[in-house]
Parts: structure tokens; sequence; C-alpha cells
């Protein structure tokens, strides 16, 4: 996915266009939590050197529209078309037990129960209806994938960069 989080800032949403002709813009949230943009009061863009103001305008469809402080018209509106909003990571919006941000799980080595290496969770599959999968990479163009559910995954510590998973016959398996 272009625009991936780093480390110390994460995505909450990308411009998708200008909204309007004073350089309001429509931007598409990518965070579970869209509300947060109603208190938002600064960003960075995807150049993190410096913090830009913002103000909130409302909510159209399933976009948020919002001014961007120094984008005054729909010209300097349009140059910012894909363009990702970040937020500190001290910022993220705190999740309950058992649950983790992709950013946090993407480079976790994996585990079985006797701590033998498995691989690296490299991408985090949102595209089945009924629970994500974790795709682990074993060796470069090897992947696999493990169902995040507790009868696999026996444990994530984020501290130690581990996740313990129970390996059944046939799942490490192509």
């Amino acid at each position: 996915m272009a625009g991936r989080s780093r480390p110390d800032l994460i995505r909450i949403g990308q411009v998708t266009a200008p909204h309007g002709v004073r350089g309001a813009v429509r931007v598409y949230p990518t965070t579970d939590f869209p509300e947060r943009f109603t208190t938002l009061r600064r960003v960075f863009l995807d150049d993190p050197d410096r913090p830009v103001g913002v103000r909130f305008r409302g909510f159209v469809k399933n976009l948020v529209i919002l001014e961007l402080e120094g984008i005054t018209d729909r010209t300097a509106a349009e140059r910012l078309r894909g363009v990702n909003l970040l937020v500190p990571r001290a910022e993220a919006h705190p999740l309950p037990d058992g649950y983790y941000y992709d950013f946090d799980l993407i480079g976790i080595d994996v585990v079985d129960p006797n701590g033998t290496f498995l691989g690296r969770v490299v991408e985090v599959d949102h595209n089945i209806p009924v629970h994500d999968l974790y795709v682990v990479e074993t060796a470069p163009g090897k992947r696999y994938m493990v169902p995040a559910v507790r009868q696999f995954v026996r444990e994530v510590d984020l501290e130690a960069g581990r996740m313990v998973i129970n390996p059944i016959p046939g799942l490490l398996e192509d």
C-alpha cells in the first residue's frame, strides 16, 4: 500500500480532491476512528518536516472535509491530491486488549510455542469477512497466512516483537 505509516507517524487519511474554491480538501479516512477529525488540530503531510494546522469542516458521505493551513485556493488544494495525512504515533486512538494496529504487527517475528522462528509478519489482510489474516514471510517470496483467531494465535507481545502461533498441520505448507 502506498504511503504506509512510519514508526513515529501513522496515516489517518489521504487527500482525494479539492472541495470548493477556497482551498478545502476532501480526505478519505484510513483510520477506524474518523470522528478523530472533528477535534484534529494539526497533521503532518507526506513531507513531515513540520505540522500543518487543520480545521474540520464536516463529513460528506464517507469523506472528511478539512481546511489546511496555507491552502487558500482550489489550485493549491489540487496539488495535494494523493497526499497522506499523518499524526504522531502517540496520538493513535487506544485499542482494547487483544486488538492491534497493523503497523504494530508488521515486522514482528512469528514463532511456535517452543520459540522456533517461523517468519515475520509482512502484511495484515482484511479482505476476509470473518477475520483478518496475518501474512507471514519465511523467505523472500515464500509466504503463508495465519488466521487472526485464538485457535492459531496464542500470544502477541509487541514489546518483545513476537507473535506465538499454534502451527497446526498444513498451516505452514504451500
